[in-house]
């Protein structure tokens, strides 16, 4: 039986996998954690085969607590499930230590067949992703701008980019207008933009939105 923690801050996406994990005859949702400090005590007191990590968290950035897991048990594979496409935050994830990442639109589909896989000790990705990473070894890889960015840094650009304003942006994160201002401040020199809307055309141009 492989056990499986599943984090969520939404109630009803940890009910929904719960559901399609618990009719699976090999598989059982044994914890349920609504934030990342929450998922990071309860790997410390139980024992789970795989975690299912949401990216987008309330208290700290998905990746964090994942190099936080990873940091404590070195051998439980998490995979992560985001909302964002996979351009977005699937590279970032598995640099990190993700043993996979799935987005939550394929999720329901591939979920099954990718907790088999990272349980048995193999890495999960996804076809779309598969050709992503053959596109760029094809082209001769090179590092992107927004690829030298902190997750934190990449996360305001996204954030940006998806036309929230600051006080939104702040909050999405859970940090203070000035700190998020500072990793604006950040992520525009290191990416040689001038402004706003400089950012958000890179965004556009190297599909890292919607």
């Amino acid at each position: 039986m492989i056990t499986i923690l599943v984090v969520d801050d939404h109630a009803l996406i940890r009910k929904g996998m719960k559901q399609i994990l618990d009719d699976t005859e090999d598989m059982r949702v044994t914890g349920e954690a609504e934030c990342g400090a929450q998922a990071i005590r309860m790997a410390q007191v139980s024992q789970y085969d795989v975690v299912l990590l949401d990216i987008t968290m309330p208290d700290r950035n998905g990746i964090d607590v994942l190099r936080q897991l990873r940091l404590n048990h070195p051998q439980l594979p998490v995979l992560m499930l985001s909302m964002h496409p996979e351009e977005q935050y699937a590279l970032r994830s598995m640099k990190a230590g993700a043993a996979g990442y799935l987005s939550k639109q394929s999720a329901p589909t591939q979920l099954v067949t990718a907790i088999r896989q990272v349980a048995s000790g193999k890495k999960y990705i996804s076809s779309e992703l598969a050709e992503q990473l053959a596109d760029g070894l094809s082209q001769g890889y090179q590092e992107l701008l927004h690829q030298t960015l902190s997750n934190r840094e990449y996360q305001t650009l996204c954030l940006m980019a998806s036309g929230k304003t600051l006080s939104e942006i702040a909050e999405a994160m859970s940090l203070s207008a000035k700190t998020v201002s500072v990793y604006r401040a950040r992520l525009l020199e290191k990416m040689k933009l001038k402004n706003n809307a400089e950012a958000v055309r890179y965004a556009i141009n190297n599909h890292l939105i919607d």
